[in-house]
């Protein structure tokens, strides 16, 4: 168990707001914070609506069951004032594209509530995800600090900071060519094409993130799910280019679900496993290969064809997470006959849905995986000692990346060479040749090397988490400090609210 032993002497003296974006990938590593302050004495309030709780509402039921205090505020989504059908309220691979700028509208419609109960709740210091960066003017108000919720890797940001200052990537001849990403502590190459578009070319998305990196530098600092022993010289290096604090207080999702009830329960799985429990016990240890691209990812039909063909050809055991999606027609219908051949065979399983990563990366037959490189995934794999297959998507995740296969040295790039909206199936498709080589070298037994590298990350992450570790003193540190602030303010008067 987590020692309590930075507890304030009162329970509840020191308390808090956490406010997560709408997206089930920023949800669940802000939440595992919000737990772990609470497993460290810390009074919490998560504020969120109605069907963003569902995705992490048991996990704070546990802990409260446990006597840790912490508990969720819901805010009705105004969902028929900009519009929308009830129950859409999640930025995620379900969201209909014409719904996004909705879903934008109520957050802005919801902010003066926010504000309100942050008011209202009168918490010491406020923890807002990225896309929240009003909030920095709004816990000014309250003469409070705010800190930042980054879902990315310190390299990431570091990376998107030195493309920002130095523009390398306009010197670079066509979209193909290798350029250098100056600044670093790495020598690291990308092409146009791998970059955020919002990084190519001005667009709105570039003004939401200079506003964001504004609010950063007037908060009293960031969190980040990352551990010292993982990034450490960009860890060092982000601080430096951004000059404001920052703590690296990760892997969050094994530090605040360490029984198996917590990773069970957490997100939107469900209680029964169906089967690939049972499937995966049948298997020898790292044998299996499992294959997820996240809760925001859609391929074509013809790119789901490739992937079925490489597991195939690979002549790997793999269990392969798919996202049931409205509208897949052929896609899925392709996937159920696929779905049929491998089950007879007992080479492949599928899951539909959401799936208990944390309980299946730590199942000894998983003996490495393909991802799309979303920092969560990265690092419930690092945690883990598994070594990846790379096959960044949108986002940062071609940072992700660099970080996994050029720094690390624990991963096996599938090739990909172009960056997509999240929302958009981009141009390129991989081929099976590709896709089956790269899973190859990933699994093959004498690869002994990456695996090491692995299994030593993994032990590093776990040193994180413990009394002494880098993750446990940051987050120790932060709460004296914040304690301290309180301490330092003038008493006010208490009223009856």
């Amino acid at each position: 168990m987590v020692d309590n032993s930075i507890a304030m002497e009162k329970k509840g003296e020191l308390r808090s707001v956490f406010l997560p974006f709408l997206s089930t990938s920023h949800i669940i590593p802000l939440v595992d914070m919000a737990r772990l302050f609470a497993m460290q004495g810390v009074d919490v309030t998560i504020i969120t609506t109605p069907q963003n709780a569902n995705v992490f509402q048991k996990s704070v039921d546990l802990d409260s069951s446990r006597g840790r205090l912490i508990r969720t505020h819901v805010v009705n989504f105004p969902a028929a004032e900009v519009g929308l059908p009830p129950g859409i309220e999640t930025l995620n691979l379900d969201t209909p594209r014409e719904m996004i700028s909705r879903i934008y509208m109520t957050l802005a419609l919801l902010q003066p509530q926010f504000e309100q109960l942050f008011h209202h709740l009168r918490p010491d210091f406020i923890v807002t995800d990225m896309f929240h960066p009003w909030t920095v003017e709004a816990a000014a108000k309250l003469r409070i600090p705010r800190i930042m919720f980054h879902g990315a890797s310190y390299l990431a940001l570091s990376a998107a900071h030195a493309i920002e200052q130095y523009a390398p990537h306009l010197a670079a001849k066509s979209d193909s060519d290798w350029f250098m990403l100056p600044g670093l502590p790495d020598k690291l190459e990308m092409t146009r094409l791998q970059l955020p578009d919002w990084l190519r070319s001005s667009n709105q998305y570039t003004e939401l993130m200079k506003t964001i990196k504004e609010s950063e530098k007037k908060s009293y600092g960031s969190l980040f799910n990352s551990f010292y022993d993982l990034e450490s010289a960009y860890y060092e290096h982000y601080k430096s280019v951004m000059g404001t604090k920052s703590w690296g207080i990760g892997p969050v999702s094994s530090w605040a679900n360490q029984d198996a009830s917590d990773k069970a329960t957490r997100g939107h799985a469900k209680v029964e496993e169906e089967g690939w429990l049972k499937w995966l016990n049948t298997k020898a240890e790292s044998s299996v290969l499992y294959v997820s691209f996240g809760s925001m990812n859609k391929f074509p039909r013809s790119q789901l064809v490739e992937i079925a063909r490489a597991l195939e050809d690979s002549g790997k055991d793999f269990l392969w997470v798919v996202r049931k999606k409205e509208g897949a027609g052929e896609g899925e219908s392709f996937l159920e006959e696929f779905e049929k051949r491998v089950k007879e065979s007992k080479k492949g399983y599928l899951i539909w849905g959401w799936a208990p990563q944390l309980l299946i990366l730590e199942n000894p037959a998983i003996g490495g995986l393909v991802t799309h490189c979303g920092w969560n995934t990265v690092m419930e794999s690092v945690n883990a000692g598994l070594p990846m297959v790379t096959w960044p998507l949108f986002a940062e995740q071609f940072f992700n990346e660099k970080l996994v296969v050029d720094v690390l040295k624990i991963g096996v790039s599938v090739g990909a060479k172009e960056w997509r909206n999240w929302n958009e199936f981009g141009g390129e498709v991989v081929k099976r040749q590709d896709i089956a080589n790269a899973i190859g070298l990933m699994m093959k037994e004498e690869n002994g090397e990456q695996r090491r590298r692995a299994k030593t990350l993994s032990e590093a992450a776990k040193r994180a988490i413990q009394e002494g570790g880098s993750s446990h003193n940051n987050i120790k540190e932060l709460i004296q400090e914040l304690h301290q602030i309180k301490l330092s303010k003038p008493q006010e008067p208490t009223t009856n609210l």
